[in-house]
């Protein structure tokens, strides 16, 4: 049975399985597609109809976004990130150590230390209780649900409220997007092209690995 969530898993579950990666690694990924060898054809297809083409995607988003989509769960989102920090660390050098599950969350936790006080203003409840005085929001993260609400005396809406809270503090900065709408509208046109080519380039390359794998009915295949 797995132990109780925290706060901070509710909140990681809504924010991106890696976070503080350059465009240039983004564009990387997507380049690679869903990579070789770890999902079947049939889930690449899910994942896809979900806004999921390729592993820059998957690197954005939320588990909570991929476990939305049929036939993944825990086992095949673990799978997920580890194949994508395989590639990550075949681009940057250290990418295994500093993206790696458990340098995420602590990197993550100690932003969430350096919150400030008054930020907790956006928790009424809390500072109603304790003031400026109360448990920083690392401390409140790793508090268990349950304990969460009978330590503190607070609702479940409260707590979504918290949980919400660092969400927002923990979410990775919007990508730039150019502020002309004219250049934007003149360039629309040709971005749906080449989205569609690299889609169908994508469909092609995945073809291509699933007839060239070796002992597809094999039980040593990598894909799930």
């Amino acid at each position: 049975m797995p132990p109780p969530q925290t706060l901070f898993d509710a909140a990681s579950a809504q924010l991106p399985l890696f976070d503080d990666l350059s465009d240039a690694v983004i564009e990387r990924l997507a380049l690679g597609g869903f990579g070789r060898g770890l999902l079947t054809a049939a889930l690449r297809a899910r994942l896809r109809k979900a806004g999921l083409a390729d592993m820059a995607a998957l690197a954005r988003a939320a588990p909570a976004d991929l476990a939305a989509v049929r036939k993944i769960g825990p086992v095949r989102l673990a799978a997920i990130r580890a194949h994508i920090l395989d590639e990550l660390a075949r681009l940057l050098p250290g990418a295994r150590t500093m993206h790696d599950q458990h340098s995420t969350d602590r990197r993550r936790l100690t932003r969430l230390r350096t919150v400030p006080a008054d930020a907790l203003r956006l928790i009424p409840p809390l500072m109603e209780r304790y003031g400026s005085d109360g448990p920083n929001w690392a401390d409140l993260a790793l508090m268990r649900r349950a304990e969460a609400a009978r330590v503190l005396r607070v609702s479940d809406a409260d707590l979504d409220g918290i949980v919400a809270a660092f969400v927002r503090a923990l979410r990775p900065a919007p990508q730039h997007t150019p502020s002309s709408t004219t250049a934007h509208e003149a360039n629309a046109a040709g971005d749906a092209r080449a989205e569609t080519a690299h889609a169908e380039l994508l469909r092609e390359r995945d073809r291509e690995w699933d007839e060239a794998a070796p002992g597809r009915s094999s039980p040593s295949t990598g894909a799930i």
